[in-house]
């Protein structure tokens, strides 16, 4: 098969045209193109006749051996699979990003009426149909890899995995899986399903602990025929580097009862040889790992094929850590600092910081080999996913991190850094006080501020003169000091990540935002993250949306806050002044946020410049008061002041009521297609 490109793009002196391809999860293809005129460039390349997987590519424009700016797509361009020796000729013209509407929910919040009392990726699929009849472009999850630690609901906690790249086990639909044999089996797992399916909020250790006596029995049933399967050896010999190693701990995990791989009496550090003796002497019970994992692959690339060939943007999460537990941690300890732990400076979550407990990544170590561990990360995610939203982007220009053992986010700082010498403090009219610094660990000369040393008595006790020349320097500190040092870090990682893959690339940009965030942004072109109720520009109570740069992910609430409803309802006063100034509406604010007036924002939200309008499935509820939870507070997915918060929301309505005629969808249909 040839495929033929030709585009409609003014070049400028010295500027060129190439096409970034790539199929499946395979590294892009570079081709360059040519043109006689300067405006039409032109070219060609060569496929095998069948293919497996569809093609996405992009254009791309370099100068002097840099590439200078990529084609800002609301997707990748396809091409699917086609047989026989035809030419396919791609006719395209450079564009803006289009405007896309999209919804966001976790997958564990689905629910249908043959799911096992959590949602699943066959729940995923209805999603993604939904999604396509009320006209939407984009579905957005949490992120899937497996957080099987402790076997309990603390496990709930969706960013903290023991696999960058296996799923987690309580997604697979076992509708799909097949049935059990044993009938009297069959009738007792059908009584315990419909009693957790029926259930409000998720039973996580019920749902789980059933799942997986359905999953082993099912192993033990049809297992090895499956494992004798074309397909599963494919699959098996493209992910054996991470799936043997994952699996190797799932086995050692349950066997000495913990994940904390230093207590095992053996193979507490990794050895890649006696790990495999290890799979080949327990190799059915290792093998139950895969055959999961194959199963769960196919169901998550049904759903992912489903919607790219229905034009539906399907939007992954990158968490920002890994778990101190995890497959990667004892597998390749040397990427991460395992004695230091990431988290967040005080903000709107949290007065006293967050501490997230994951190690810290060794950038140096990584640098090494050319972030290899990063790219083959994206290249997984590209097999399922046309977007991904990078957890916390500012990780990497830096991170806040809280040196071991303590627990508090006001003992952390951000690294990298350029700590200050004793010199340099007393000399901007300073005096050195210990307590008011934190002594950097790589140099012991150098000190960083402390985040809270304003709230000091020494800092209060400061003659006035000096406390406003602290003032001046801890302003400088954590807003301009480290600008083009950060600039610089983040431009020797994040480059090689997004160009990785055709995944469009979303950065979730809140919080202390140093200003050569948005420069890298824009230069990588990276989607920001805006919200209306926390605002990036100073001085504002809430954003203007007019605002919103096109190259941005617009929401109204995401997991971390309360709804529409439950921000609202939380504070009336400032209910009071967005009604006010923001929807110029005159009298008193409602104190319950009535559905017209939900309609109304979201309406507001979908009109802004920014290329993707993605909101909660829980602000798209919130238009109809007679299908919406009458508690806002029930809606709430994540607080993240609370580390042992319980995920476990789920949508109320099952999604053959939503994907069926009815009046909610055909309105939400009618605002999508009306904006």
């Amino acid at each position: 098969m040839q495929i033929e490109f030709r585009i409609k793009y003014r070049t400028q002196w010295g500027e060129v045209v190439w096409i970034s391809l790539s199929q499946g999860s395979e590294p892009p293809t570079h081709i360059p193109l040519s043109t006689v005129d300067g405006e039409v460039w032109t070219g060609s390349m060569d496929l095998p006749d069948r293919q497996d997987d569809v093609i996405t590519y992009r254009y791309f424009i370099e100068r002097d051996g840099r590439e200078e700016r990529i084609e800002v797509a609301t997707m990748p361009h396809i091409i699917f699979p086609i047989k026989g020796k035809e030419v396919y000729v791609q006719h395209d013209w450079w564009r803006d990003p289009q405007h896309v509407a999209g919804v966001a929910v976790p997958v564990f919040s689905l629910r249908s009426e043959n799911s096992q009392g959590v949602g699943d990726f066959g729940d995923l699929m209805k999603m993604v149909q939904w999604a396509e009849q009320t006209g939407m472009g984009a579905v957005q999850i949490l992120p899937i890899n497996d957080t099987t630690i402790s076997h309990s609901w603390t496990d709930s906690y969706p960013y903290n995995s023991i696999s960058i790249f296996a799923l987690h086990p309580m997604y697979l639909d076992l509708q799909q899986l097949g049935t059990l044999s044993d009938k009297a089996e069959m009738t007792r797992y059908e009584a315990e399903r419909q009693r957790v399916n029926s259930l409000p909020q998720i039973d996580y250790e019920a749902v789980n602990n059933l799942k997986r006596s359905y999953m082993r029995k099912m192993y033990e049933q049809e297992g090895a025929k499956v494992m004798k399967t074309k397909g599963f050896k494919t699959f098996y010999d493209k992910n054996k580097e991470w799936l043997q190693p994952y699996a190797a701990f799932s086995y050692l995990r349950d066997k000495y009862g913990t994940s904390q791989f230093s207590k095992w009496p053996s193979y507490s550090t990794f050895n890649a040889e006696e790990v495999g003796k290890l799979a080949q002497k327990e190799r059915h019970k290792i093998s139950y790992h895969y055959y999961i994992q194959y199963h769960l692959h196919l169901q998550l690339h049904a759903v992912a094929d489903y919607a790219r060939r229905h034009n539906i943007i399907l939007k992954g999460d990158i968490p920002i850590g890994i778990s101190t537990n995890s497959v990667e941690a004892w597998m390749e300890p040397f990427y991460f600092n395992m004695d230091e732990q990431t988290g967040a400076p005080p903000d709107t979550f949290s007065d006293d910081g967050q501490n997230w407990g994951f190690p810290t990544y060794n950038w140096d170590v990584m640098a090494r080999d050319g972030y290899r561990w990063w790219i083959r990360r994206m290249r997984k995610m590209a097999e399922y996913f046309s977007a991904y939203r990078i957890d916390h982007i500012l990780g990497f220009f830096r991170i806040w991190e809280i040196p071991c053992p303590h627990k508090s986010g006001l003992m952390g700082h951000f690294s990298p850094a350029l700590p200050m010498t004793e010199e340099e403090i007393t000399r901007q009219g300073v005096p050195f006080i210990p307590d008011m610094y934190l002594q950097d660990r790589h140099d012991p000369t150098r000190y960083h501020i402390r985040i809270s040393a304003k709230d000091e008595e020494s800092y209060k006790n400061l003659s006035p003169s000096a406390r406003l020349a602290f003032d001046r320097m801890y302003e400088d500190f954590f807003y301009h000091r480290h600008n083009d040092f950060w600039y610089g870090e983040a431009m020797k990682k994040l480059p090689a990540l997004t160009r990785s893959t055709q995944m469009i690339v979303c950065g979730e940009d809140l919080g202390m935002i140093p200003a050569c965030v948005e420069r890298v942004m824009n230069q990588l072109q990276i989607m920001s993250l805006e919200i209306q109720s926390m605002p990036k520009a100073p001085g504002l109570e809430f954003g203007r949306l007019k605002d919103n740069p096109k190259l941005s992910v617009c929401t109204i609430s995401s997991h971390d806050t309360p709804t529409l409803r439950g921000w609202w309802e939380e504070d009336h006063e400032r209910s009071q002044r967005y009604y006010t100034s923001v929807l110029h509406m005159q009298g008193d604010a409602p104190h319950k946020l009535p559905g017209w007036l939900c309609e109304h924002i979201i309406r507001q939200h979908l009109a802004c410049p920014s290329a993707f309008c993605i909101l909660t499935l829980q602000d798209w509820f919130s238009i109809d008061e007679a299908i919406r939870l009458p508690d806002a507070a029930a809606e709430r997915i994540n607080i993240p002041a609370n580390p042992r918060h319980y995920w476990r929301y789920r949508m109320h309505i099952s999604l053959e009521n939503l994907l069926k005629p009815n009046s909610f969808t055909e309105h939400v249909k009618g605002i999508v297609y009306n904006v």
